[in-house]
């Protein structure tokens, strides 16, 4: 399987990246050694760009999942890039080097990505490097804040050079045709190989070789790939069986009948990619205490048997003494006897001689004969009775250590059961792990649409409340309120061409986002206003806090608003969501949904239970349902649908 970008990949990338021009950006998260997430704010939504592993820069589809709390790279990063519009995103030359300007006030800033090495993020300003991601010193530069920044030294650029700059460097080489390509031209083994099969050039010929009129093909074949990379993508995956092995931004002729799946962006077939090479390492991963405990066992085990068969030899030995008793005993008092007048040497020699003697060590005062078909040590100070009970008692105390062994053998065992259960459910977690619907911006607040598919936002909180009645509230549209204190503000946009069911479901939702569902209120009333009738100037006297507005003239109240919601799955711009809104118009839209009402503290589960059924992580449903606790009172589930 790939392991990083080329620079093709790169080219390809970026030419994806010309569309976040104009953009601003939103905010950064980072975790891990190397995951760096860029949230930028498009006209109509978001877009991430994710710097993954430090060698994969891509726009994913959905937001991937990113930790809570900012890290403190994150934090300053997003203190200096916070709502920094996004200029012009360009590869330096043909390297794996990406460079975005942005500007900020009266700031201009480079965020520079570099994807060869060990990887890295660096934000520059007037040629000083502001921070960066690692902290690292080169032979020829350093990545450190404060410091200068240097480019990377530049590389041949295929494409752009000349074909004489290009001729000269290729006959240069020592190497064959291939690996000159891939390393001199830049190219990378990847498209080296591809360039060899477009041009019918020979890979293995050595570069010096090659005619000039091969040459000028393979140079014309080098053009067109890099060409194509940028202004006609076809970004393809291939297989090997059925797991993606390789991809590119161009069709390969390399892979010839290799089984091959087109992807409408470069990014997209990336996220393919990963996302299958995430599930492999998953799958593959085995963790590292249960590995530890595994060799443990085998030892245990092994130690085990060899504390068996030590027992089960003296057992033997001992009665193979009681098998060979009367010349067992001959022996022990003959040496006893010869060893109090003979020296070693001279006792050695003499029990040597005897046929059944494999070996004597006076300074131990033992033997070693063969007795009873055993191979016996005996200590010949000793009688057959005494050497046989201390033969036996060496049996009895290996074997006491079996046992204690056997027992700790069942301890690790029974823990390694319970780390494998724990780690199994942990990797089912981890490859059913539900992923997120695609975000947009509305996202930030609460929100539903209407039948006719107008859009009604609502704060989550002082700071929201007062974003949205500012940023959002335009004319033609409808300030919603519930008639309680402390409630959200709600922008019905369009609402003043809206119906009287679609203005009475705004304030439904307004109601129900209201502390009427932390009160567990059974019914309430709510109102709607034009713009102009919403102010931030108090009356004399009076003080407007944060996330608060005045409003004043006439007000169009709906009465007797229950408190009752209903979660549902819809489409938005082909894209799957899950929408919290009025029951009448998540019936209308939705074919299953869930009913719900105040909890009353009855059960914390429900956004739990819901995300399950919809396949969508707890957050976001929890990010979508009113505050305070909920209860499901119905579940519409079609039959089929059930699993």
């Amino acid at each position: 399987m790939k392991k990083e970008m080329s620079s093709l990949d790169v080219r390809s990338v970026v030419s994806e990246m010309s569309a976040l021009e104009g953009a601003h950006m939103d905010k950064i998260f980072h975790w891990g050694p190397g995951n760096v997430l860029f949230r930028i704010s498009v006209t109509g939504g978001k877009k991430e760009l994710f710097f993954k592993d430090k060698k994969w820069l891509h726009m994913p589809p959905v937001k991937p999942e990113a930790p809570v709390l900012p890290t403190s790279f994150a934090s300053f990063m997003r203190k200096y890039l916070d709502n920094a519009r996004i200029g012009k995103t360009v590869q330096t030359g043909f390297d794996r080097v990406v460079v975005m300007d942005l500007k900020k006030g009266e700031t201009d800033y480079q965020l520079i990505f570099e994807i060869f090495g060990g990887g890295n993020v660096l934000l520059v300003s007037e040629g000083k490097i502001v921070n960066c991601l690692i902290h690292k010193t080169y032979r020829d530069r350093a990545a450190r804040p404060g410091e200068e920044y240097v480019m990377p030294r530049p590389r041949f650029e295929p494409g752009v050079s000349t074909f004489e700059d290009f001729a000269t460097l290729f006959r240069s080489s020592d190497s064959d045709t291939v690996r000159t390509l891939a390393t001199s031209v830049n190219l990378g083994g990847q498209y080296a190989e591809e360039i060899c099969v477009r041009a019918g050039a020979d890979k293995r010929a050595p570069a010096g070789s090659v005619g000039d009129d091969m040459l000028k093909t393979v140079f014309e074949k080098i053009g067109e790939l890099v060409s194509s990379a940028a202004s006609s993508p076809e970004p393809t995956a291939y297989r090997k069986d059925g797991k993606i092995v390789d991809l590119a931004p161009v069709r390969l002729m390399s892979y010839g009948e290799a089984d091959a799946e087109r992807y409408e962006t470069m990014s997209l077939a990336i996220c393919a990619m990963l996302r299958e090479t995430e599930e492999t390492a998953v799958e593959d991963y085995v963790d590292p205490d249960i590995l530890k405990l595994r060799r443990r066992i085998e030892k245990q085990e092994e130690t085990i048997a060899e504390y068996e068969m030590d027992a089960e030899e003296f057992r033997l030995q001992a009665d193979a003494l009681y098998t060979d008793y009367q010349k067992a005993k001959e022996l022990l008092a003959v040496l006893e006897q010869q060893s109090k007048r003979l020296t070693w040497d001279k006792l050695s020699e003499g029990a040597m001689r005897i046929p059944f003697v494999s070996s004597i060590d006076p300074s131990k005062n033992t033997v070693t004969a063969s007795l009873g078909g055993q191979k016996v040590v005996l200590d010949y100070t000793k009688g057959v009775d005494a050497n046989a009970s201390a033969i036996y008692q060496k049996g009895k105390d290996i074997g006491d250590k079996g046992k204690r062994a056997l027992d700790a053998l069942d301890l690790s065992r029974e823990e390694l059961e319970r780390k494998e259960k724990g780690f199994a459910k942990e990797r089912h977690l981890a490859l059913t792990r539900a992923q997120p619907t695609k975000q947009f911006w509305f996202d930030r607040y609460k929100w539903f649409f209407t039948p006719s598919g107008k859009l009604v936002i609502a704060g989550r909180d002082a700071h929201s409340n007062d974003n949205i009645v500012k940023k959002h509230l335009k004319d033609g549209d409808v300030y919603v309120h519930a008639d309680i204190h402390g409630a959200p503000s709600v922008v019905f946009k369009e609402g003043s061409a809206a119906s009287p069911e679609e203005l009475k479901q705004a304030c439904v939702f307004a109601f129900c986002h209201s502390k009427a569902w932390v009160s567990a209120m059974s019914d309430g009333s709510a109102f709607w206003v034009h713009p102009d009738q919403v102010s931030k100037t108090p009356n004399p006297g009076e003080f407007v806090p944060r996330g608060a507005f005045i409003v004043r003239g006439k007000r169009n109240y709906e009465y007797h608003i229950q408190t009752e919601l209903a979660v549902g799955e819809v489409d938005h711009q082909g894209n799957r969501k899950v929408m919290c809104g009025p029951r009448d118009v998540i019936e209308g839209a939705s074919e299953k949904y869930f009913v719900i009402r105040p909890g009353r503290g009855k059960n914390k589960k429900t956004a739990s239970d819901i995300a399950k059924a919809f396949e969508v992580p707890e957050e976001e449903i929890s990010g979508i349902l009113p505050p305070g606790d909920s209860e499901i009172t119905d579940k519409i589930w079609p039959k089929e649908s059930v699993s």
